[in-house]
């Protein structure tokens, strides 16, 4: 018996199937936001395998979070198929994260500057991942202008770039590694 395959060839003509629901075009914009959705995933996949330390575990939670977000924004309300989902985010989740961060500016020097994405090469990854659930977060509130986006996604994901932060800059200080201070004012070369 061979092994499955895993194209299906569906997707030539520029659609895919949303669960529960029909055919929609690639770049529709509640395929866009589960989409952006799990390229942040792959970010915070990125940051793990540059390994992250203590975080790694919770940074591996958020992705099974996010991939059940992904699946939730896949699947139109009104759909036979919502019934059909698995673990849905909720309050708990947002309220885990913030104790995440509190955890992780308990254990960082105090914040005196505005921070560039930076420091360890681990700390770098955490700030990509951090921009990237940024852009996330903005496409799921452009979802939710036009279709029922459940409002514990939005807040799911707005206080995950704020640990995602936060966790970056405790990588780097458990890293040795300082942050990068924006320098207001600093001088530039005019040649």
């Amino acid at each position: 018996m061979s092994a499955p395959r895993i194209y299906t060839r569906l997707g030539d003509a520029g659609q895919t199937g949303l669960f529960g629901s029909a055919r929609v075009d690639k770049d529709d914009t509640r395929v866009v936001a589960y989409g952006s959705v799990d390229e942040l995933s792959a970010f915070i996949g990125w940051a793990v395998a540059g390994d992250c330390g203590e975080l790694n575990g919770r940074l591996q939670s958020v992705q099974q979070t996010l991939f059940d977000i992904g699946a939730d924004l896949a699947t139109p309300h009104g759909t036979a198929f919502r019934d059909r989902l698995g673990r849905l985010v909720g309050n708990e989740d947002v309220g885990a994260l913030e104790k995440w961060i509190d955890e992780c500016t308990d254990r960082t020097p105090e914040l005196r500057a505005f921070v560039l994405p930076g420091g360890s090469e681990a700390g770098a990854r955490l700030h990509i991942a951090r921009c990237a659930c940024r852009a996330a977060e903005r496409l799921v509130v452009t979802l939710s202008k036009s279709e029922e986006v459940r409002p514990e996604i939005l807040a799911y994901l707005n206080r995950l770039s704020d640990y995602l932060f936060a966790a970056a800059r405790f990588v780097n200080h458990v890293s040795g590694v300082a942050d990068v201070a924006w320098q207001k004012e600093r001088a530039e070369s005019r040649q």
